[in-house]
């Protein structure tokens, strides 16, 4: 008889959890996965695979899991993805994938997103080689950042035969993966590594501490460098804040800075002296997963930490699974609160968050209901850390440093869906520095999509 429930997954207990940076979840045994793959009905138009926005054969790779030959469904995957690990564990598989599986109708969908770790963390610990032979070609391609959607794209042009260089600006490859997200959701010295060394057993060099518009500009890779094309996958990494009174006082941070300075700079370790405030009672502003990921660090580190959003969490743009993880671990929740102003001490530090109460009216452009103020109730929040995660949006830098490469209003660069291409001839771009802060997910199909596109045109 067809199981209609998802074989449950292993988790460290939340107590425990809350006071390491371990991995929460555990992933699937070979037994475990086994016996989940089984539930698979094999579709013959899988839905699933039409959401997945790098196309993995979904059905395909789940059919070798069944029969346990867990390197056939690794070389499946390893067609269509270069992040399996990365994407089985961080991808909102729940609104993509799975939210497709005709299981879901009745019951609960595959658990796709784990049989994706599963597979991948398999093919890493037996040492799987994935790797291709191809003919080269003599071009070469440069890709600007070594996120998601540089390392999909440089992956992929790897693969049919193209020189490839990543530039990027960090002292560690990764973007998004090794500064953005956490230890317990992302291992980095295990996950995202390997990941990044596969892409570099394909042919793709990677150049650190490259700041693309400072240390060289993107005419300058073409006219001096010989690069045939540019991708353009640098990210959204410039912060966003409320522009509320006090903001600039002292314990006061945006997620991107709190969570770089833990992840990639490795704060939350005892053996690094990287300084990381992280006060005694901290007020995370904003409900997305940044957001949570944010909070659930500060935890870590010892804080009582507070989410502070101005709508209710059916509103919550965060994954339903970590919004469970971080309540599970002791965040508390304030919903339907603004900030309106921070309190600083007479040395300017934080001692206070003032808050007004929201109710919901009517909804705005994005469907959601409007959040509107309750006059007369506001109150103060005694925290003396604020953590700002309102989103972030494309850094300037390599837009005002490139005569020809056009620009929005929020400065993200134009592009087209299909293809990826500028408004300048040879360069692409895709990923949050076409859409601003998006999933990673989204980043690799635009990567994806791109290299497709920068073939086709160096083919010509």
């Amino acid at each position: 008889m067809l199981r209609m429930t998802k074989v449950p997954v292993k988790e460290q207990d939340a107590k425990v959890r809350a006071t390491n940076f371990e991995e929460v979840c555990l992933g699937y045994t070979p037994e475990e996965a086994i016996e989940e793959a089984k539930r698979c009905l094999n579709c013959k138009k899988p839905l699933c695979v039409s959401q997945c926005p790098v196309s993995i054969d979904i059905p395909g790779f789940i059919s070798h899991v069944k029969e346990g030959d867990f390197e056939g469904a690794a070389k499946v995957i390893a067609e269509s993805s270069a992040l399996p690990a990365v994407c089985g564990r961080v991808c909102p598989q729940e609104t993509q994938c799975e939210g497709k599986c005709v299981l879901g109708i009745k019951g609960e969908p595959v658990s796709i997103g784990k049989l994706e770790r599963f597979v991948a963390d398999w093919s890493r610990e037996n040492n799987i080689d994935l790797g291709t032979t191809v003919e080269k070609k003599n071009k070469k391609v440069a890709v600007i950042g070594s996120g998601p959607a540089g390392l999909t794209c440089a992956g992929d042009l790897a693969r049919m035969g193209y020189d490839v260089t990543i530039f990027e600006a960090l002292h560690e490859p990764g973007g998004v993966l090794v500064y953005g997200i956490p230890e317990f959701r992302l291992p980095k010295d295990t996950v995202v590594k390997h990941e990044i060394d596969n892409v570099k057993k394909l042919g793709v060099k990677i150049e650190t501490n490259v700041i693309i518009g400072r240390t060289v500009t993107i005419d300058e890779l073409i006219e001096n460098e010989g690069f045939d094309a540019v991708f353009i996958g640098s990210g959204a990494g410039l912060p966003k804040f409320m522009g509320i009174n006090g903001e600039n006082s002292n314990g006061v941070f945006s997620a991107n800075e709190f969570l770089t300075r833990n992840n990639l700079m490795k704060a939350f370790k005892e053996n690094y002296s990287t300084p990381i405030k992280s006060g005694k009672k901290v007020a995370v502003v904003g409900g997305g997963n940044v957001a949570m990921d944010a909070a659930r660090t500060a935890l870590r580190l010892g804080s009582e930490v507070h989410i502070v959003y101005r709508r209710s969490e059916e509103e919550l743009p965060a994954r339903v699974e970590e919004v469970h993880h971080a309540k599970e671990e002791g965040i508390i929740f304030d919903l339907l609160t603004n900030p309106v102003e921070i309190i600083a001490d007479e040395n300017g530090w934080v001692k206070g968050m003032k808050c007004i109460k929201m109710e919901l009216g009517e909804p705005d452009a994005s469907g959601r209901r409007r959040p509107v103020e309750v006059k007369g109730s506001e109150y103060i929040m005694d925290v003396d850390t604020v953590i700002m995660s309102l989103g972030t949006s494309p850094n300037p830098l390599i837009s005002s440093t490139t005569p020809g490469l056009e620009t929005n209003r929020w400065k993200c660069i134009v592009a087209d869906e299909e293809t990826g291409l500028t408004s300048k001839e040879g360069v692409y771009a895709g990923g949050d520095a076409v859409t601003g802060a998006a999933t990673v997910i989204l980043a690799m199909g635009a990567g994806k999509h791109a290299a497709k596109a920068i073939n086709e045109y160096l083919s010509k």
